[in-house]
């Protein structure tokens, strides 16, 4: 079972004076067990979106003491910018990042909440997963009116709020608190300083689209349905939201949106939707800008789209993929952009001191010669199973772009693609595979005073061995995933690099045995006999297979040399 980690995104309306900023950000890092990734300040919108994560009990402890903070330092009778704002701490969003449920998460920010509306008597609205009531789960729906008009919103009956005073603070306004899925924050830049361009922009791609006027579609009479409602057109992406505005900090106007699901509309798609809007109004997209961090996923889906657009192999290496998304959405127009901190799980990587994964090749070999257990023989076998699948999409990729096998781009490209998918999966486990192991030690260091304890403790332990075992377990099969890639570029690939692939074949081999020694030293230690042969058993059979296709592999490629 993975660790419970949540992120937190709250939103704080001070982008200017950088030393409120800071105390705010230090109430964060005074908590143990949250890392702080990042800190994004904007001038214009006067607002400051804050990124961290920890274990829930952290999280909500730290985004307590950052709201407290925030509802000293900041006076919102004397806030001006251009976000849409109700409060000091205008909005919370917990999200769950692993080890944890969408519903879990819920009752944490709703802990959150109860926390701040009874202790700094601010008025708290739930949003998101965390409220049960439907008409006053979105965000913008809550805020509408803004900090300005709640003073009379939040006496009506229908929008008390759910925790604190039904009175609005003048100071510290009111705070929304919630839980919801990853939402991208994403602003479009434009070649023009027209509001009213950028708005009829956003008004094409976002979902809500616009309302459906008679004669004229942008002065023209609204068109009601039947119930008397506004009819609207919808834009052309769906889980987006999205206004046109200016930014004098810029001197530009831009298509600010967030992207709520990016599974449903993906970075490139929304980028290329406002890119044809645009051009049909005769403006140009001259880059992007993204506002907090991002999923890794969100920009490798970008930079495969760019690469196959130019006809070329998708299965280059996660750096690659990440360079041609920065530069194909020009987000590095406005400043530089740093995946290390701009990425979400790179961030995260950087926050863990013990990763493993971002050292060099020769830290690496350092450390595990070092006189540490761990990293140890299940980390290296993951690792070695790495640098074998590794091999296989480099001989895909020669494969893709071999002169005279133009009609195989696609055919080798999607090869590569899951040889990188293998690659990623392993090189996590790298990492993994030495926590599992720290899981183990840290459970045999509980007490065991008294029956209670005891009890406790040999329950962790077991709980501990059983990830230690599944681990390496997993090893085995992302690498031996690897042997029908490796088979392919034996016998179909570039002839040039068959031993190349030879090595591959030799290092999966390598990986499979080692993590297969590590899955039956680690159910040695179950006392659940049962589960422990069902994994002999798993992983026995995972271990002769692979024996018998590396020993094919291997013989093919000699017999030809």
């Amino acid at each position: 079972m993975q660790k419970p980690i949540i992120e937190c995104v709250p939103n704080f309306s001070e982008g200017r004076d950088l030393s409120v900023i800071e105390q705010i950000c230090d109430e964060i890092r005074s908590v143990e067990g949250v890392s702080l990734l990042d800190v994004d300040p904007g001038k214009a919108t006067n607002r400051t979106v804050v990124t961290f994560v920890g274990d829930p009990e952290s999280v909500v402890e730290a985004a307590f003491r950052a709201i407290r903070k925030a509802s000293r330092l900041i006076d919102m009778s004397k806030h001006h910018g251009e976000h849409a704002r109700m409060g000091a701490t205008d909005v919370c969003p917990l999200i769950p990042v692993s080890g944890i449920s969408m519903e879990d998460t819920a009752v944490y920010a709703q802990k959150l909440a109860k926390r701040v509306g009874d202790e700094l008597q601010i008025p708290v609205y739930l949003y998101g997963a965390a409220q049960s009531r439907s008409y006053r789960s979105d965000l913008s729906v809550i805020r509408a009116g803004e900090y300005e008009g709640f003073f009379d919103k939040i006496r009506k009956p229908e929008w008390t709020p759910d925790f604190g005073p039904a009175v609005m603070n003048a100071q510290t306004g009111a705070s929304v608190i919630g839980a919801r899925d990853f939402l991208i924050a994403y602003n479009v830049n434009l070649n023009t300083t027209s509001t009213r361009i950028a708005n009829r922009i956003a008004f094409d791609v976002r979902e809500a689209g616009r309302v459906k006027r008679i004669g004229n579609p942008y002065t023209g009479k609204v068109e009601l349905d039947e119930s008397g409602e506004p009819v609207r057109i919808p834009g052309a992406c769906k889980a987006v939201k999205a206004v046109g505005w200016y930014i004098e900090e810029y001197g530009i106007a831009q298509i600010s949106a967030n992207l709520t699901n990016f599974k449903v509309t993906p970075l490139h798609v929304f980028f290329e939707e406002v890119t044809k809007s645009a051009e049909s109004r005769g403006v140009r997209i001259t880059g992007s800008e993204l506002v907090g961090l991002i999923p890794l996923q969100a920009m490798l889906d970008a930079g495969t789209y760019f690469l196959q657009k130019q006809d070329r192999s998708a299965g280059v290496s996660e750096a690659e993929l990440i360079h041609i998304a920065i530069k194909s959405l020009g987000l590095d127009e406005l400043g530089p952009f740093d995946p290390q901190k701009k990425i979400v799980e790179y961030a995260m990587r950087k926050a863990d001191e013990h990763a493993l994964i971002s050292l060099s090749a020769a830290d690496l070999a350092n450390k595990v010669a070092s006189e540490s257990p761990a990293p140890g023989g299940g980390s290296v076998s993951a690792y070695v199973g790495a640098l074998g699948v590794s091999l296989a999409t480099m001989v895909a990729n020669l494969s893709a772009n071999k002169r005279g096998w133009e009609d195989k781009v696609a055919h080798y490209g999607d090869w590569a693609v899951k040889g990188q998918n293998i690659k990623r999966n392993l090189l996590y486990l790298v990492d993994e595979d030495t926590r599992a192991f720290e899981g183990v030690m840290n459970a045999y260091q509980l007490p065991k005073n008294d029956e209670e304890e005891a009890k406790h403790r040999t329950e962790a332990i077991e709980k501990a061995n059983v990830y230690a075992t599944q681990i390496p377990l997993r090893v085995m099969k992302e690498a031996a995933s690897s042997y029908d890639l490796l088979a392919e570029m034996v016998y179909t690939g570039n002839p040039n690099s068959i031993t190349d692939a030879g090595v591959g074949v030799l290092c999966t081999r390598t990986a499979v045995h080692g993590a297969y020694m590590n899955v039956l030293i680690n159910i040695s230690g179950l006392h659940d006999k049962e589960l422990a042969e069902a994994f002999r058993k798993e992983a026995s059979e995972i271990f002769q297979e692979s024996e018998m296709r590396s020993k094919a592999i291997l013989e093919h490629i000699e017999s030809g040399l």
